[in-house]
This record gives structure tokens, sequence and C-alpha cells, in this order.
């Protein structure tokens, strides 16, 4: 193993994801010289995605051919502070992804923005319900940024990822049969959506008489062929049923892969090294300016790569843990409720219900896209919370995304038979004609559910693990009781003859054996306070100013939707704010023009 400092350059960018690629593709376009360090290798979606053999359940689904890879790095996880953590060793509860494109090459490509709402959420709830309608010990946050001030964002993520959906309204006029809910747009989809496969339309229908307003999913799966602003072309959508965990051998689904990488290959300026774990952020005496970033390459030698710039742009987690590991910001500590990096993590709170149809109606499980039909009746506070006393929703939405055969037998709708021939006759009658309705739900923050480094163990690289001490509380689980019960109507709308309504257990913690979802957020959070938050509104360090941090991260607290759309929006938001003020301002801290 050797030691070597590279030549400086004016960006490094740590993470080859949808965050990543964004954030090298503007500050590229700026003229700056830039890195892209990628802790996997090469991926492309000619190889990964290369039909016929990429769709296979097993290796994808199972093995996890583009998952994180444990072995290496990975967290620890405990309910409660009283609790040893312990590491997650295998992949269950949520699937990381490894290699260039990151989680933005196996994603589903369900494609939300934020509602207004939730991103200024503790001042909404203060107004509607009074300060004292958040519970003692929940840690609501405003983003410090405004769906307004957002829009342009959301707008340009939409036309680069070449997303289907149907809007409601657009520059404040009714345009179509759009989510109501939905706040106004500055444009359209640029595509129209993709088409109902069966169960959407039964659930749609169904949804309808039931009162409420269903509406198509927004998906970053092509439902026409498509040219993006980049130039990088997209084909449609052939409602295979590979979308999450697989690479798309159809080009339909957006990903970095297809939709930046090609053009950001093209500049001069633009440098990407795969197979290079970076160990931490290095910084000057003061501790208040980073000098670059060290990294271990895939023969073990340790990189010095100095740059002008440092952009964390990884998963979640990682994200955070190198802040801790650097020593950017002050670490959290829930006992003082003090210290922002570890603070306000958060999950989803995702259950599924299963709905078995007559035999007359067969629901054909192994078709798939990320599109589908949801309602956002009981989402966000589209609805009164008073009586009921909890905050966050959950949309719920039919998006069946291609059933395959191993885990249509792992997940059949049975009466308790595991083996023989009444198993058999039962799988097959479940796959053939029942379909899920999930409740996607948001997930509140907490002074006790943080990350910190771990004092036990540590990874291949001799570093401590990050922990993870997170459980479901009470707000969260009655919230999702009282948004799944919100099912009866439809499924007696459907005429299911038998329904399993999937529900969190007041009794059953928080178990990383049972897939949850891979939308991990908070921890190194944005906001208006730095004592609250780790990065300001433009996810430009507090502590450190020519550090910013892109992510899920960023989040205050968890939101019904899917993260990645506004994960997106909020690179092109700091992007630009990092070319307009923070490049001629010589990279002092930005602030509210």
């Amino acid at each position: 193993m050797t030691d070597k400092t590279l030549p400086p350059v004016d960006a490094v960018v740590v993470g080859a994801g949808w965050a990543g690629c964004i954030m090298a593709k503007e500050l590229c376009e700026a003229g700056l010289s830039v890195v892209m360090l990628e802790r996997g290798g090469r991926r492309s979606t000619a190889t990964d995605g290369a039909y016929p053999a990429s769709l296979d359940e097993l290796e994808g689904a199972v093995r996890y051919k583009l998952f994180q890879n444990l072995a290496h790095t990975t967290v620890t996880v405990r309910n409660r502070t009283d609790q040893q953590a312990l590491p997650y060793r295998r992949l269950a509860a949520f699937l990381p992804g490894e290699g260039v494109g990151g989680a933005g090459l196996h994603w589903t490509g369900v494609h939300f923005r934020a509602m207004p709402q939730d991103l200024r959420l503790r001042s909404h709830i203060t107004e509607r319900y009074g300060r004292k309608f958040i519970p003692e010990g929940m840690a609501l946050q405003d983003y410090g940024v405004t769906y307004e001030e957002l829009e342009p964002f959301f707008d340009r993520a939409e036309k680069v990822f070449g997303t289907s959906g149907e809007a409601y309204s657009v520059g404040g006029k009714i345009v179509g049969k759009g989510n109501p809910f939905a706040p106004d747009r500055s444009d359209d989809f640029p595509l129209p959506p993709l088409r109902d496969v069966y169960t959407a339309h039964l659930f749609r229908k169904a949804a309808a008489e039931a009162g409420y307003n269903p509406y198509a999913m927004p998906a970053a799966n092509a439902s026409h062929p498509y040219t993006n602003p980049y130039g990088a072309q997209m084909g449609p959508c052939n409602f295979c049923g590979y979308c999450s965990d697989y690479a798309c051998y159809m080009y339909a689904k957006a990903s970095p892969n297809v939709n930046i990488l090609p053009a950001l290959r093209r500049h001069e300026n633009f440098t990407l090294r795969t197979n290079a774990h970076v160990l931490k952020v290095l910084l000057d005496s003061t501790g208040k300016k980073a000098t670059g970033v060290v990294y271990q390459d895939a023969e073990g030698n340790q990189i010095t790569q100095p740059a002008g710039l440092v952009i964390l742009a990884a998963f979640q987690f990682h994200n955070v843990h190198l802040m801790l590991l650097s020593g950017i910001g002050k670490p959290y500590d829930p006992h003082s409720n003090t210290g922002t990096v570890g603070r306000n993590f958060t999950y989803q709170n995702i259950t599924n219900s299963t709905v078995l149809m007559p035999a007359t109606r067969t629901t054909d499980q192994f078709i798939g896209s990320a599109g589908g039909v949801a309602v956002d009746d009981f989402n966000c506070d589209n609805f009164d919370h008073g009586p009921h006393g909890f905050i966050g929703g959950s949309p719920l939405w039919v998006n069946q995304a291609g059933v395959k055969p191993i885990a249509g037998a792992k997940g059949a709708m049975t009466n308790g038979a595991r083996w023989g021939s009444d198993w058999k006759r039962q799988a097959l009658d479940s796959y053939r004609h029942s379909f899920t309705i999930n409740a996607q739900g948001s997930n509140m923050a907490y002074r006790d559910v943080y990350l910190d480094l771990d004092p036990t163990w540590k990874d291949a690289y001799g570093q401590p693990l990050l922990r993870m001490t997170f459980d479901w509380k009470d707000n969260d689980i009655r919230m999702n009781r009282y948004v799944v019960s919100k099912l009866d109507k439809v499924v007696k709308a459907l005429g299911a003859r038998d329904v399993h309504y999937g529900m969190r257990d007041p009794a059953k913690p928080f178990d990383v054996r049972d897939y949850q979802t891979t939308h991990l957020c908070g921890g190194a959070i944005m906001g208006e306070d730095p004592k609250t938050s780790a990065l300001n509104r433009y996810l430009q360090s507090w502590d450190v100013p020519n550090v910013f941090v892109v992510g899920a991260n960023a989040f205050p607290q968890g939101m019904g939707y899917n993260p990645t759309g506004l994960v997106a929006a909020l690179a092109y938001w700091s992007a630009h704010h990092i070319r307009t003020q923070w490049l001629k301002g010589a990279g002092g801290p930005l602030v509210t023009p």
C-alpha cells in the first residue's frame, strides 16, 4: 500500500448516483474541473441491463447484484439507546446501491414532487393546529426553502428524467385529471402518463366509487420515445416488470447512467474514478475549510485528492458517516439535545395490504412499471388531523412493478399452509388473482432516533461503523393504522373475496429482517438555524462552507412520497446557487438574497 497525492482540482464529488451526477454536470458546465469518486465499480445499462440475461430474479432481487457489499462497510442497528447495536450483515430491510448510478440504476422510477406543506411542516402544523399539537420529543422542522422556490428545479428534474404523468393545474389553470391535491406547476409533465395496468384500473374505479380522488402516479418510465435536455434518448416502457432491482434493458427507466452520464462524459474537465472508497474529508488547521478528500483504491492505496470544493452526494447514511468521520459539524447528542450531525434520522412508514379478487379476475402480476394509480386524500395534511391527534399521512396506491416467480411464491396469500399440495394450490390462486395496495407513509423525527459512530464495531477500512438508533413511534403507528382503515370502502367496491390488511403493529419493533424501503432520510438536515440543522437552505455546511451535502440526508422528516424527486430538485437548487453565488463570492457562506 502506498500514499499518493494527486494534482488539485476545482471540485470533488463523492458518489455517482443521481445527486452526484447532477452536481457534477452543473459544475462542469460552470467550467470547473471535477473529479467524481464512486466506491463501487463501473456499471452501465448496456452491460448490466443486457437482455435477456438481466431478467434474472435470482441474480437481481435475491443475490442483489446491484447493491452494496456489506462485507466492506455497513451500519449497526438498535431500537433503543439502552441496547447494544449489532451490524446489519444481510441486505433485507433497506437496499443501498453500489457502483456507477447508485440506487438510481436499480430504483423503480416513482417520481414525485414534495407537497408545499411538507417543506414547511413545523410552521404549517403550528399555524393550523397550534404548537401543543406537536408531541413532546417530536423534532419537526422546516426545510428553509419553499415549494415556490423549488418549482423550477422540480420542472428541470422532470425534463431530465423524462417523467410521465398527468398534471392537474398548470399556471393556475386546471388542465387534466391529475392529483387535485398537487401544487400548481409551471409546465406539464414532459410525457403523458403510462397506461394503467389492470390492477391499477380496478383500483382507480373502486377508489372513485369510495369517494376518493384517484390519479396516475408520476413515473420516470418513458411512456413514449423521449430525448431529454442533455440529448440523452429513452425508449418507451414495455411493462416488462423488471424495474425495481434491475437496470432497464429498454432504456425506458430514467437512471444517471442513461440520462446524465453520456452528456457528462463529454466534458473534458470531468473525471470519473471507480472503486474509490472515500475515507474522510480533509480539513485545514482551522477546521473551517475542506482541502480535499482521501480515498482508498482497489489496490489498497490511499490517495489524497485536493479540491477547492467538496460535494458529498453519496447515499443518505454514507453522507452522514463521512461528516462524522471528518469532524464536519458537531455530532448530535440526544441526551442534551445539542449538535446537528446525526439528528432527525427518519425512514418511511410503509405497509402493504393484499386483496384477493374473484376467480374471474386475473391480475397479471408479472406485468409492471413504475406507474400506477394513487389517491392522496390521506396524505400530508390533505385531511383534518385535529380529531385524530397524529401528524403525517400516506398516499394509497397500486404500483404494480412486476411480481416475479420467487417473490410471488414467497408472498403468496395463503391460510397458513407453507408447503405441500394445499400451499401450491393457494399460491397459484394468489398469484393469479391477488394484488397489493400500498400505504406509503411519512415518518416523523424524534429526539431519541438518530445516527452516530458506533463505539464498538469497525468496517473493513478500520473506521467506526455508523450506528442507527431507530424504532417506530406511537404517532406513526396510529397514522398508518388510520390510513389503512380507509381501504375498507375500496375493498368493498372491488368486490374482493378476501383481504389481508397490512397495518403497523404497536407490539412489533423495527426489524432489519423485513424489507421496508430504501428511503432513509435525515441525519444531516437543512434548515435556517445552525443549532438544529447541519446544512443551510442551499445544502451548504454551516461549519465548513466549501462542503455541500446533497441527498435525502437533508430531509428534516420523512414524507409520504418517494424521496428521489425532491433529492433531484434540491441538487439542481444547490448547484444553481453554487454557480450564481458561491463561485462569484469567493467561496463564502451563501445567504438569502
